[in-house]
This record gives C-alpha cells, sequence and structure tokens, in this order.
C-alpha cells in the first residue's frame, strides 16, 4: 500500500532556506543538502514507524551529514512533513510549529 506524502509549505520554506544558506557558504554544498534531504524522506516513506516519537504523534528524523532534523506525523496511509529545522534551533519553535 503507497502512502500519501504531503509536504507543508511551511517545511518546503524551511528547507529552501537552509539550501540558499548551505549554496551562499559553498557552490554545490546546497545540493548536496538536498540530496541528504530527500534521502530521510525516502526513508521515511518506506518506513514510517522507524523513527521514534518525539513529541505527542509527532516523530522526528535526523538527516545524515547535515545538523537537521525532520518532524512529521504518520497516520494510516498519510505522512505529513511539518518542519525541517537545525539542531541547534530553540525547541519551542518547532514545537509551537507542531501544535
Amino acid at each position: 500500500m503507497s502512502k500519501s506524502l504531503i509536504i507543508l509549505p511551511e517545511a518546503e520554506q524551511d528547507v529552501t532556506e537552509a539550501y540558499d544558506w548551505y549554496q551562499e557558504r559553498e557552490l554545490g554544498l546546497g545540493e548536496e543538502f538536498l540530496r541528504c534531504i530527500d534521502a530521510t524522506i525516502q526513508t521515511i516513506e518506506r518506513n514510517s514507524e522507524i523513527y521514534g516519537f518525539i513529541y505527542d504523534n509527532y516523530r522526528r528524523a535526523l538527516v545524515r551529514r547535515f545538523p537537521y532534523a525532520i518532524f512529521y506525523e504518520y497516520f494510516e496511509d498519510r505522512i505529513t512533513v511539518y518542519a525541517v529545522f537545525h539542531c541547534s534551533q530553540n525547541p519551542k519553535k518547532w514545537r509551537i510549529r507542531l501544535n
């Protein structure tokens, strides 16, 4: 059974801002960041329950190589990505987004 993936506009904006930041630092680094984000999302799609609960019904997947986490909810056949935050950000910021 395939799962539908919904990436909220706020999460897309998080990725765009991080991509821009990395790309300004080093040409091509933004592209590597996007590849790592994509790989993490593919893992979430293949095995949504692999990552544990971090807050209420929300799960957190850490991104390989970059200090980012993807916050998502998995319910039946739907995955909703709410945020992609740098791990050093104040946890209150992502908790507000999840509420």
